[in-house]
């Protein structure tokens, strides 16, 4: 299971982390969004210790999703040491997903 990031842990969970993150931007009625999840959920248990994995619910933290400019969901990012080094929009499969992940691995 995906780890849930919020504006309350965000700097110390995703900013602060020692790992690159892969951070999810989604919404319970975003139907691309629930069809990524189960993706993002196999990433958080295969990428444990590489990559840590977590999702933003927008609408619980529109402040995070006004500071990262998350106008379209889902949207993806990787963040490494406080830098977004990679951005997704948009459902892709977990190929596509890991294809991006490869470098920060």
């Amino acid at each position: 299971m995906a780890n849930v990031f919020s504006e309350a842990n965000f700097e110390d969970e995703v900013l602060k982390s020692d790992i690159p993150v892969l951070v999810d931007f989604w919404a319970t009625w975003c139907g691309p969004c629930r069809m990524i999840a189960p993706i993002i959920d196999q990433l958080s248990t295969e990428l444990a210790g590489k990559i840590k994995v977590g999702k933003v619910d927008v609408d619980a933290n529109n402040g995070l999703a006004a500071t990262y400019g998350v106008r379209t969901i889902p949207t993806l990012l990787v963040i490494k040491d406080g830098e977004i080094m990679d951005t997704m929009v948009g459902a892709s499969s977990k190929d596509a997903i890991m294809q991006r992940l490869r470098p920060f691995m």
